[in-house]
């Protein structure tokens, strides 16, 4: 390891009813990338949040360039030229990339040395000399809302390039990217690295890892396990230390993939489905399918092509501009949420944080947010708390979700990983006919990964109609009975699984019709 640029010693952070981080110390090399990798509300997050001024440490001192630095704030850090990139992006939609990126440190100047103006020009000069020297082809005077997610990462890390920072954390940056846009990342990552920054990459993806990192400590429950040498060290090593068994290397696993059995009535019916995006473009068109009990139909398709909004239509989020939505033969096109969820429909949205969790509730209450007019959580004019606080228990053993404590604590506090297993939790216990997963394991460790797909199989099992939107082909594959391509909002193809090769679904993804 060269110089130490970061230095963690015995650093210790505790919630109510958790140690997030237990006795944690490590170094970090100058111009290394070094990865945090553990399982879902394994501390990582907590960690660099820690080293970034987001938390204080409860014990422990952190050193930045052999110095001990009090990092109070997010602002400390930058002046200590350490920058972040969240999960979940902290970007304004309605303003441009330069405006984001100089937002709280802009440039003041004096027109004719007297009325001062923000130098939003002379800022776009910089992005655009940034943008080309890392390999990020970001267009500075681009609106946030006309960009795609992989987009938006960019600009993130425009914005810490821009304040100088050396090292650059990133909290796992390719959750929302699709394969070809996750290799792209890496390869900037890499051209940092190249460049002289410090990278330190959270993640729990082992083949990232495995491509970019030096070295990477390994968090087990908040725990530091051990660190190792990635080059020298094979991921089915990795993924035991971090979950503490033996796990499928990326979440793959027999149980996942039942043979097929026979498939039952037709559960969901799709006729002529037009759906308008957020943009007021035809986001999906002349779209029609349908999904039986004991089938899992998957809808491939990079992001952006209607699958999103097919998923919306049928659970109701989104309005049907023409066709039709059938439940178990009932016109449902028109009906509200309420009602859908009522006839049957169970939805994990792609969206965990904004659309399928009040993130400012406790645990408990999300969990039963489908259910808490009926007995027992509601009793007269009164809510039982006594009946929340046993649904969350039991689920919370069941599903192994973590960080919430006995189910009181505000879900916002929980990573990203266990938000979307309390989803997963919440809507498979509606015991519906027909459950919409979109991107269900996004964010998830291989060990969660694994049990995710193995309950969707067991779904199946059961007789329900799942209708899978994911961008993982191997997740497609793995999982799927019946896939569907969509591209530009329409079906290109609708095969059963076992007669449509990977090479032929990228064809049909990218809009290639022969060949």
């Amino acid at each position: 390891m060269s110089e130490a640029i970061v230095e963690m010693r015995h650093i210790t952070k505790r919630f109510p009813g958790i140690i997030a981080n237990d006795d944690v110390s490590f170094s970090i090399g100058r111009g290394e990338i070094f990865a945090i990798l553990g399982e879902n509300g394994a501390g990582k997050s907590t960690l660099m949040s820690i080293l970034f001024g987001m938390y204080e440490p409860d014990g422990g001192e952190i050193l930045i360039r052999g110095i001990p630095e009090k990092i109070s704030s997010p602002a400390r850090a930058v002046e200590l030229d350490i920058g972040m990139v969240h999960q979940h992006f902290t970007l304004v939609r309605e303003y441009t990339v330069t405006e984001n990126i100089i937002l709280g440190d802009e440039p003041w100047k004096r027109f004719l040395g007297l009325l001062p103006y923000v130098d939003v020009k002379g800022s776009e000069a910089k992005v655009s000399e940034l943008s080309a020297r890392y390999g990020l082809d970001v267009d500075p005077g681009r609106l946030i809302e006309d960009m795609d997610v992989a987009g938006q990462q960019r600009v993130e890390i425009l914005k810490m390039l821009y304040r100088d920072a050396e090292i650059l954390i990133f909290d796992e940056p390719t959750a929302m990217l699709t394969p070809a846009e996750t290799g792209m990342l890496l390869k900037i990552i890499e051209n940092l690295r190249d460049n002289g920054k410090t990278v330190i990459l959270i993640s729990h993806k082992l083949r990232e890892i495995k491509r970019v990192a030096d070295r990477c400590a390994i968090l087990n429950r908040g725990k530091l396990i051990d660190i190792l040498d990635v080059p020298g060290t094979d991921t089915a090593r990795m993924a035991h230390m971090m979950v503490g068994r033996d796990v499928p290397i990326d979440g793959r696993s027999t149980e996942a993939r039942a043979p097929a059995a026979d498939f039952g009535d037709t559960v969901l019916s799709v006729d002529g489905l037009a759906v308008y995006g957020a943009d007021g473009t035809m986001a999906v068109n002349d779209v029609s399918f349908t999904v039986r009990r004991g089938e899992i139909f998957a809808i491939a398709g990079v992001s952006g092509n209607g699958q999103t909004e097919i998923a919306d239509a049928v659970a109701g989020l989104a309005e049907v501009q023409s066709g039709r939505i059938s439940l178990n033969g009932d016109d449902i096109s028109r009906s509200s949420v309420r009602a859908r969820i009522g006839k049957g429909i169970a939805y994990i949205p792609e969206d965990r944080q904004n659309v399928g969790l009040i993130l400012d509730f406790p645990l408990g209450d999300n969990l039963a947010l489908k259910k808490y007019r009926t007995p027992p959580f509601a009793g007269g004019a009164m809510l039982n708390r006594d009946a929340f606080d046993a649904y969350a228990g039991r689920l919370i053993d069941e599903y192994d979700i973590r960080g919430a404590g006995c189910g009181r604590a505000a879900v916002r506090g929980m990573s990203g990983g266990n938000q979307q297993k309390a989803i997963i939790a919440r809507e498979i216990e509606l015991g519906a006919d027909l459950i919409i997963f979109v991107q269900p394991t996004r964010g998830l460790d291989i060990g969660a990964m694994e049990q995710v797909r193995c309950m969707m199989s067991a779904e199946r099992g059961k007789g329900k109609a799942i209708l899978l939107i994911s961008y993982d082909l191997d997740e497609i594959l793995m999982c799927a009975d019946t896939v569907a391509v969509i591209y530009g909002g329409e079906f290109l193809r609708v095969s059963p699984v076992e007669s449509i090769s990977v090479d032929e679904i990228g064809r049909y993804m990218m809009g290639v019709t022969e060949g």
